[in-house]
């Protein structure tokens, strides 16, 4: 007997090959694939290679000038950090003991009291009163000697001109052959730490009398240098060396 085989058609055949021609062919790679209508990507342009090196290098120099400004300003502030710590603890061992002096300072202004309460004939009548006011004058001494050490200084400005920085003027006294402004008495003598005011003189000044002639050392320094023109007008120049020229280190 012969064996029947499967009939074959016309239509069958040529599918059959169509479908082991595309299992055959490879697969494009799906990176290589570009959309129609859109822009190419970046990384595949030609020039792009050459713009972002030169981006970053901006950015990183940009970057660097930053850090590096920080870096100066911190470095500034520590400076001036350092500074003021210096220069409070100066102060501090300067005048720390001003609180403590102005309560010794009463001490010696009761002993001065007690030397001016007795006068000059009152000490010659009895030996017993000048060997009680000798003590006292030593007494004085040694306790403006253990000041002074200290950097404490007594202000006695009678007969000076008064300084408002460093005395306070209790009342006037009439007196016309003295300019007007003369410390006249002093009532409390004043005290200065280390050139610091520690306490000013209690004075009484004249008044009546002609105005106090100016200072001319001061005025000269407080006024301006004066060039002459051609035109014989004078022309006033700043001074840049004074304390306008110089920069402030206190922040």
């Amino acid at each position: 007997m012969s064996e029947t085989t499967p009939e074959q058609t016309p239509d069958s055949a040529p599918e059959d090959t169509a479908a082991a021609a595309d299992a055959a062919q490879p697969e494009a790679p799906a990176s290589d694939a570009v959309p129609d209508g859109e822009p190419p990507i970046p990384s595949m342009t030609a020039d792009a290679g050459e713009a972002d090196p030169a981006q970053r290098v901006a950015a990183l120099e940009a970057q660097l000038a930053e850090a590096n400004d920080r870096t100066l300003r911190a470095l500034a502030e520590a400076e001036n950090v350092r500074r003021r710590a210096e220069r409070d603890k100066q102060d501090a061992s300067r005048y720390a003991i001003a609180n403590f002096a102005r309560e010794i300072l009463t001490v010696g202004d009761n002993l001065r009291r007690a030397l001016d309460s007795v006068d000059a004939e009152a000490r010659k009548s009895s030996d017993v009163v000048e060997t009680l006011m000798t003590g006292v004058e030593m007494t004085e001494r040694a306790l403006l000697s253990v000041l002074e050490r200290s950097g404490i200084k007594r202000l006695d400005p009678l007969g000076e001109r008064f300084d408002s920085n460093a005395h306070e003027a209790l009342f006037e006294v009439p007196d016309p052959t003295q300019p007007q402004g003369t410390v006249a008495q002093v009532i409390e003598a004043g005290y200065t730490l280390n050139d610091r005011l520690l306490r000013p003189a209690k004075v009484g000044v004249t008044k009546g009398g002609p105005k106090p002639e100016p200072v001319a050392a001061a005025a000269e320094e407080a006024a301006p240098a004066a060039t002459e023109g051609k035109d014989g007008s004078k022309a006033y120049e700043k001074d840049a060396g004074g304390a306008g020229g110089r920069v402030d280190e206190k922040l």
